[in-house]
């Protein structure tokens, strides 16, 4: 039987491992930490293809300096010398233009469209979680905010999405804790929120009971393949297999970039915290000028948002969460923000032309899938589905030919 090694015990790490599985694969996953122990646990749980679009944008020139100068932007770059970031915010700021935007999600979009089916593969085929419908809620203080908005939409419209979008008569019909400074809101129908966590913890459950091995606490330390691949363990052990699939997010590059995959990957820090709320909140609630994606949770209201650019392991920067309560009190009301739960803080992996990484590196039989930005968790199972189907019959599907992991 066939064996192959997944390294990244995530959303996409898995979603490869249980498409190998149907192919009759024998998969050990393996993770430094444990099931959705990286930026599979905090997130939104946004499954949101009309949203799934290029982060860089002719926007950008107007509010990145100011982000630079805001210490409670969304945005954030830490000044300090550090050349592979600032490469890397250099060539992402050359593709914020419309020209390059249009690119990028051209090639994004066939990806997109088979995204949400992807999750029901998985759900019919045994993994006992769930997904649900919005509609979403889109709220600005006034319409020239919602300008920005209105041309991301159209722009995944144009490039053949359906999403379906309208303004509300009533502001408060759908969610009463938006505050009376929201007063221009939009419902956003035709995609899907989840818990993000049960549900990666319940897609890892469905790998074990197919005969998989998950082992945690253990890190691959090295990757090596000249007919079979060979990996190095924290442990000081080594072992082979027929394949491996390196799915560490935005540590990537320490394990694949001696491969040839010389594409940079940036950490693209998120931040999260969950609140209480005077009567529940059924939608998931989208603030676009405050840059916060809002989501029932467990009984209460996460609220995510920022974009730190800073390495995947340094601490936790309170004063980050600290500026989305402030954006978040502008905008929403009935909630306790005294009582902040569950503060977190995930690493995305971002790419400069905002094209992830799916594929074989330039080692035999070792293959790469990650570099989705913030769409990691919505692009994850059709991920899996495209990348265990490159393994298992060697035939690259066209709509992975942009991924390629060596362009």
């Amino acid at each position: 039987m066939t064996h192959t090694i997944v390294i990244g015990a995530g959303m996409v790490g898995l979603a490869t491992a249980w498409h190998l599985q149907g192919y009759g694969h024998e998969v050990t996953v393996i993770d430094r930490a444990g099931v959705a122990a990286g930026s599979s646990w905090g997130n939104a749980g946004w499954l949101t293809p009309g949203k799934s679009i290029p982060l860089s944008n002719a926007s950008l020139w107007a509010y990145g300096p100011k982000a630079l100068l805001d210490p409670d932007a969304a945005m954030s770059v830490p000044t300090r010398v550090d050349l592979r970031l600032w490469e890397f915010c250099a060539r992402f700021m050359a593709r914020a233009n419309q020209k390059s935007w249009d690119d990028t999600m051209a090639g994004l979009t066939p990806i997109d469209k088979i995204a949400l089916e992807a999750f029901d593969e998985l759900a019919g085929g045994g993994v006992d979680s769930w997904t649900k419908e919005g509609p979403f809620v889109i709220a600005f203080e006034n319409e020239a905010q919602a300008r920005g908005f209105h041309e991301e939409i159209e722009g995944a419209i144009r490039h053949g999405q359906d999403v379906p979008y309208e303004r509300l008569d009533n502001p408060r019909e759908l969610v009463s804790q938006l505050s009376d400074n929201a007063r221009v809101v939009y419902r956003l129908e035709g995609q899907r929120f989840f818990e993000p966590a049960p549900f990666v913890e319940a897609l890892a459950r469905a790998v074990t009971q197919r005969g998989g091995v998950i082992e945690t606490g253990v890190a691959v330390e090295e990757v090596n393949s000249t007919r079979l691949p060979i990996i190095k363990l924290s442990t000081g052990e080594y072992r082979t297999a027929d394949n491996v699939v390196v799915a560490t997010g935005a540590w990537l590059p320490k394990l694949v970039r001696k491969l040839g995959v010389k594409q940079l990957v940036q950490a693209g820090r998120g931040y999260s915290f969950t609140v209480a709320t005077d009567e529940p909140i059924e939608y998931p609630v989208y603030l676009p000028e405050e840059r916060l994606a809002c989501t029932p949770y467990q009984g209460r209201f996460r609220i995510a948002g920022t974009m730190e650019f800073r390495g995947p392991d340094e601490p936790f920067q309170p004063r980050r969460v600290q500026a989305m309560v402030k954006h978040a009190k502008k905008m929403l009301r009935g909630v306790d923000f005294d009582d902040l739960q569950d503060q977190w803080v995930g690493s995305r992996p971002v790419t400069p032309d905002g094209l992830p990484l799916i594929g074989e590196t330039k080692a035999p039989n070792v293959y790469v899938a990650g570099g989705h930005g913030m769409w990691g968790m919505v692009l994850g199972p059709a991920t899996g589905k495209l990348l265990a189907a490159q393994i298992a019959t060697g035939v690259v599907d066209p709509m992975c030919r942009r991924f390629d992991p060596l362009r």
